[in-house]
């Protein structure tokens, strides 16, 4: 079974980068960073999410994100499907926190139980067969809508929406151009995915 080992944000500064996600999210080697000036405009095709188990830990990890520099897209909200709100980190990286949870069952903590890339795409069943073509298992699938793949030992989910649909959810304009500013470390790579997604090859791990 394919696993992702990595998911790397290409940006302008990336000292400045590891600071917010440290200080925003208490992330650590979970989302690395380099340096990039490729050119970029717009919505650059993908957004991360970070699944939490209630709504005081989405207030919780948005205000934290405010504060490190974040600006708002979406405030924390409730929905019929739970709690949750999207910003738009300095590096330009679309972050989405939320919870399936509509009240809060304990003290509030800063546990994320999940961190999830989601890519926006052209044609979801086209890009599904892609990449069941390159070893990922489907673990979930609504159809053209949506299609999450099976990564147990992956640090980061991966699931595929209409590129559309996934602006419409970060609260964004559709258009961008340029690169996604985005490298997936994999055992799977090296390719581009039918909409210019970059996989690379995992580097090999030393002592464990």
């Amino acid at each position: 079974m394919t696993t992702i080992t990595s998911v790397t944000l290409e940006v302008a500064d990336p000292s400045a980068s590891t600071l917010f996600h440290t200080a925003a999210f208490g992330l650590d080697s979970q989302v690395q960073v380099r340096a990039s000036d490729a050119p970029s405009t717009g919505f650059r095709g993908f957004t991360l999410s970070l699944i939490v188990s209630q709504p005081s830990t989405v207030h919780s990890l948005i205000g934290t994100a405010l504060d490190a520099g974040a600006t708002v897209l979406k405030p924390a909200a409730k929905s019929f499907w739970g709690t949750g709100g999207v910003v738009r980190a300095p590096d330009g990286t679309i972050w989405k926190v939320a919870t399936s949870a509509k009240k809060d069952t304990g003290p509030a903590t800063r546990q994320i139980d999940e961190i999830a890339l989601l890519l926006g795409v052209a044609d979801v069943a086209a890009s599904k067969k892609f990449y069941v073509d390159r070893g990922l298992t489907v673990a979930k699938s609504f159809g053209r809508k949506y299609v999450e793949f099976a990564t147990p030992s992956s640090p980061v989910k991966l699931a595929l929406y209409g590129r559309r649909a996934l602006a419409k959810d970060a609260g964004v304009p559709v258009d961008g151009t340029g690169s996604h500013r985005l490298a997936i470390g994999s055992d799977a790579g090296p390719f581009a995915d039918p909409d210019g997604f970059a996989w690379e090859k995992a580097p090999v791990r030393i002592g464990g």
